[in-house]
């Protein structure tokens, strides 16, 4: 991109161009063919190009956005004021665009922490926890203060004798009672406890209950198969008696799992074996342009060297969701996501809502208009390469290549999900600002804007507003991104974990009625 361009043009049969800066009524611009400013265009935001009657498709990326709900004359401002969500149908062609990987010469490396457990052989950690994972809201508190005993900010002793162990997690939520005790809720739920249970990022694991809950840790063993050992514990505060002996119990507990956690050494693991969970928040206009397709393209890499990536958000790609199954390994994974399409729009209709109810409200004022819109940017995480499987939420992710998750778009339950599918490494682009951390698994952050990156440094890993600023390739920031993934999945701190981000972010997806 031209760093000297007022607007950036995505596709030649587009009706908007994109404001690279403040753009004036008035203003001519030479990139256009002379096409004159009709007042005011915030930066990221969309200028028409030609004139649009209402009721007409607006297109941008090629695919269409939304339809006028006005007359819209060249060189004015389009967005919610003169542009809607509106159905249309999509054509689908399974397979049309299903492109393997390229081949690579010599795969990638990163120093990885390889377990060796019969129930886990050959899985690969980027990070080194102990987990407190509760079945229940009512036994938050408690894991919150047995974790607080190993703080290395409040008591340095607690984990001085132990280098290799990241720190002492607890991963608590509202959810665990007032549920059906046979329904769909309950059953994600235990998926996704479980998914976080079996995690590598995690040496060992207590499940704390309080004891009379819907959520019975005996049923949480029994549904997903798990082993109750040395490595995963379980006890609850009715049974053990009380608060404080809880505590106690916890703290002895995580004590003795200390020196067998702290007897890991990284080593050089092939790229194979990191998983990467795709998200995006605080999305703006320049989303589309810069962040997600530069990720886009390290996940490109990424998938040549034998790893996964998950890109999920399901009511974000709503709208765009043809362009993925052109995309799909067969017709049989195309249904799959199409299955997904179908039950959100159901469900957000028996709850009186509408697909376009996202984007939100930063959106906007980034420049995004419609869901379509910001689901055609948001697709772009996922690079070029064939979509090869597609699972529910927090569903072990075994497939190697391009992957879809259904979640919803908000971004903790969504990475919770990614994260109990088994990513052990997340990448987040934002165009309006996000602090966000996921425990076990560290988070880069990648801004879509370089005004993000100056004005919000101390939270972003990368900038990726080089590229609207003509300072760097997509290709080039895909490949810095790639890096930075080894990178982060070798140990190199980012920058949510030097703020302790992640154990508030863990927010299961809660599907049901609270009874």
């Amino acid at each position: 991109m031209s760093p000297h361009s007022a607007v950036i043009r995505i596709h030649p049969d587009d009706d908007v161009v994109i404001a690279r800066r403040q753009l004036l009524g008035g203003e001519a611009l030479a990139e256009e063919a002379g096409l004159r400013v009709s007042g005011l265009v915030p930066p990221g935001h969309k200028l028409a190009t030609r004139d649009v009657a209402a009721g007409q498709p607006v297109r941008r990326y090629g695919q269409i956005i939304g339809h006028a709900t006005q007359d819209i004359a060249a060189g004015q401002h389009v967005h919610v004021h003169n542009l809607a969500f509106a159905r249309f149908e999509r054509a689908h062609t399974p397979g049309a665009d299903a492109r393997a990987p390229a081949p690579v010469a010599e795969p990638a490396r990163f120093m990885g922490i390889v377990r060796r457990e019969a129930d886990r052989a050959g899985q690969v950690a980027t990070r080194n926890y102990i987990g407190i994972l509760t079945s229940v809201n009512c036994s938050a508190t408690v894991a919150r203060a047995i974790a607080d005993r190993f703080r290395r900010d409040v008591f340095p002793e607690a984990l001085a004798g132990f280098p290799q162990v990241d720190g002492v997690v607890a991963l608590t939520h509202g959810m665990g009672c007032a549920t059906d005790a046979q329904g769909e809720e309950l059953q994600v739920l235990r998926r996704t406890l479980a998914g976080y249970a079996r995690h590598p990022n995690f040496a060992a694991v207590l499940v704390i209950g309080l004891g009379c809950e819907t959520n019975q840790i005996q049923g949480l063993i029994e549904q997903e198969g798990l082993q109750v050992g040395e490595r995963l514990q379980t006890f609850s505060i009715q049974d053990t008696g009380g608060t404080a002996r809880t505590v106690a119990l916890g703290v002895e507990r995580i004590r003795a799992m200390l020196p067998a956690a702290d007897r890991v050494q990284r080593e050089p693991v092939p790229a194979r074996h990191l998983t990467v969970g795709l998200q995006c928040g605080g999305s703006d206009g320049y989303s589309g342009l810069s962040a997600n397709p530069a990720l886009g393209a390290a996940v490109d890499r990424l998938v040549a060297h034998g790893g996964t990536a998950i890109l999920s958000e399901t009511p974000e790609i709503y709208g765009g969701e043809h362009l993925l199954t052109r995309r799909a390994a067969s017709p049989a994974v195309a249904d799959k996501l199409l299955a997904r399409i179908a039950w959100w729009e159901r469900y957000t209709a028996r709850n009186g809502m509408s697909m376009d109810n996202n984007p939100s409200a930063g959106n906007k004022a980034g420049g995004l208009t419609t869901i379509l819109e910001k689901s055609l940017g948001a697709i772009a995480k996922g690079g070029t390469t064939r979509l090869v499987e597609v699972y529910e939420y927090a569903q072990a992710v075994s497939a190697r290549g391009f992957v879809f998750m259904d979640t919803p778009g908000y971004d903790p339950v969504s990475a919770t999900g990614q994260v109990a599918g088994g990513a052990n490494l997340i990448c987040f682009t934002t165009g309006r600002g996000s602090a966000y951390g996921c425990a076990p698994s560290p988070s880069l952050k990648l801004s879509t804007n370089s005004a993000l990156w100056r004005r919000q440094a101390e939270d972003i890993d990368i900038d990726c507003g080089r590229i609207i600023d003509g300072l760097a390739s997509i290709d080039q920031i895909g490949e810095e991104i790639f890096q930075r993934m080894l990178a982060t999945a070798s140990g190199e701190r980012s920058r949510s974990e030097q703020h302790g981000y992640g154990q508030a972010e863990f927010v299961p997806w809660q599907l049901g009625a609270v009874m």
